[in-house]
């Protein structure tokens, strides 16, 4: 029996089976959620010129404290067609550019007009330079808008759009198939339930497409295999895919059957069992061009090992460069005992007052608990007694 192994080398060790898949250029609005494949440069500078960060009037600071007269208007999109003498204003609003001349913005709530005349009436008037938005103070052509291997955030859509691109290099979808392991399953909402209370409805398929949804993937439904390592073995030799991710069927009884079913269709395993809880039966490998995870069967396991193990795979191989999921620092709500050899992924909620509390049975097959849980606190093995107003790292999963 192989030795437990640590989720962060079970982490890197799948890491390193998964190398990104082949790029295509997609105009931007196909781009969302996807990773940037290399490096996305600004093709304009922004703004690209100086530009009114006020409704007011463009001045020479040199002219203060006025009276000026109102030669012209510079609107965003129909900037004023000459200069800013001495003495002289064009009256501008936001995001306008400021005519030649100008070296300043007078806001109009510091301002009185008159027909073509202009008096400073307010205590506070412009520095140089001030209420204008300077050219290039966002970014100028040629800077990094998106690094290589940054998500596709709609922020970072937007950035590319207004730095002047319209399409994206990034990885293709990515093809994972599923595959649910068991004679006990039937689909859900199965006639077979109610007749024969032996019959389970399959819910780690929805487990997994759910935790995938708004990522750049083509799912393949493999639908329920029975505990038949012939069948099995067929099913896996003729899949065309990135990733094959079983649940059920990975751990070592008599009916266990993936891993030789994935032997017999050809394929390698890498490593077994990690020092987890939930999901310590959790398997890694190849078959073929693709990466393989074995889940756990029991629901809870399957989420949670979904969450450390096949989101961050599909997401490198997709191209992110940061493929993990990121902790966050919470307070505890109440005391926990001291953790043993497994980093333990305890379901947990956050109260009233902020801090979190763990269910109080962990049971892997209980999804209630799941269900209402808002995070997962996370206790690294031979982790001391912790006492409520601690510190803990949660991962959030609202």
């Amino acid at each position: 029996m192989p030795a437990l192994l640590p989720v962060a080398e079970a982490q890197a060790r799948l890491l390193a089976l998964a190398e990104p898949v082949a790029a295509e250029t997609v105009p931007l609005a196909q781009a969302a959620g996807r990773w940037a494949v290399e490096d996305v440069r600004a093709l304009r500078t922004q703004p690209a010129a100086d530009l009114s960060a006020m409704d007011g009037y463009a001045i020479r600071h040199a002219d203060l404290p006025g009276p000026w007269t109102v030669t012209g208007e510079s609107a965003a999109g129909r900037p004023f067609a000459g200069a800013v003498g001495r003495g002289e204003a064009v009256r501008i609003f936001t995001g306008a550019a400021v005519p030649p001349g100008a070296d300043a913005v007078l806001v109009q709530e510091e301002a009185e007009r008159e027909g073509a005349t202009l008096r400073l009436t307010g205590e506070g008037p412009p520095r140089v330079g001030g209420n204008i938005r300077p050219r290039g103070l966002d970014f100028s052509t040629g800077d990094v808008l998106i690094r290589a291997g940054e998500r596709l955030t709609p922020a970072r859509l937007a950035l590319a759009a207004i730095g002047g691109q319209s399409a994206l290099k990034v990885p293709r979808p990515i093809r994972v198939a599923v595959a649910a392991t068991g004679d006990e399953l039937v689909p859900p909402g199965s006639q077979h339930i109610s007749a024969d209370p032996a019959k389970l409805p399959e819910s780690n398929g929805l487990i997994l497409a759910a935790l995938l949804a708004g990522y750049p993937v083509e799912l393949i439904d493999l639908s329920i295999l029975p505990d038949d390592e012939a069948v099995m073995r067929d099913t896996f030799a003729n899949i065309r895919a990135d990733l094959l991710v079983t649940t059920g069927g990975a751990s070592v009884g008599d009916h266990d059957l993936v891993r030789p079913a994935l032997e017999a269709a050809g394929g390698s395993i890498d490593f077994w069992r990690i020092a987890l809880r939930p999901g310590k039966p959790m398997m890694a490998g190849r078959l073929g061009d693709a990466v393989v995870l074995g889940l756990p069967g029991n629901p809870v396991s399957a989420f949670v090992t979904a969450l450390l193990f096949v989101r961050p795979t599909v997401a490198r191989l997709a191209g992110a460069a940061d493929p993990l999921p990121r902790t966050a620092a919470a307070i505890l709500g109440e005391d926990l005992p001291a953790n043993g050899e497994r980093a333990d992924y305890l379901r947990a909620a956050h109260g009233p007052d902020g801090r979190v509390r763990a269910s109080s049975v962990q049971d892997s097959s209980m999804l209630l608990t799941l269900a209402r849980s808002t995070c997962l606190i996370v206790r690294p093995p031979h982790a001391p007694a912790a006492k409520a107003g601690d510190s803990a790292e949660i991962l959030d999963i609202s």
